[in-house]
């Protein structure tokens, strides 16, 4: 009897510290309490959520189901920037798009992922604003088979669709 009080104890106190070692690898990873719906590792095995009303479709990094929301996580390499980057918060607004889309639920926030912290993105009617206004000049430029303008990021030219076109 004593041996079996003695491993029910063990075993109880193994859980616990599974537990809190998964909770702690979970808030270091900057993921919100919840499932993870969707993982996309790359591989490009993981399904392609599409919009056809939008003309969109992506790979968020993450999608954790909180309750009955569902949240994109988009993971960044490098420390995070003061102010997250126009382009990360356009992306992110996107899978916030395609997640309200597919599930017929928007999301009240995405969270971009860096490697010293995860930074909320709240998903409300200006950044929504602000994507359909980038959607509409992307297609504009497509369209009319122009490039788009000029970056200040040279890295960006490199697997850019226009590059053979390009005058900069």
């Amino acid at each position: 009897m004593g041996l079996l009080l003695l491993l029910t104890i063990l075993f109880a106190l193994a859980g616990a510290l599974l537990w809190l070692w998964a909770r702690r690898l979970r808030q270091r990873a900057g993921l919100p309490a919840g499932a993870i719906r969707y993982a996309d590792a790359g591989d490009g095995r993981a399904p392609l959520l599409r919009s056809e009303r939008y003309g969109l479709q992506g790979r968020p990094d993450y999608v954790v189901q909180e309750g009955r929301r569902y949240i994109p996580v988009e993971v960044k390499s490098g420390n995070a920037p003061a102010v997250p980057y126009e382009s990360h918060k356009l992306q992110l607004a996107a899978y916030c798009l395609l997640i309200e889309e597919a599930t017929g639920q928007t999301p009240p926030y995405g969270i971009l992922r860096y490697d010293d912290r995860a930074v909320r993105v709240p998903y409300d009617a200006i950044l929504r604003s602000e994507l359909l206004e980038a959607l509409e000049t992307m297609r504009r430029h497509l369209l009319a088979g122009a490039p788009p303008p000029p970056t200040r990021i040279p890295s960006r030219c490199t697997h850019c669709g226009y590059a053979d076109i390009c005058t900069r």
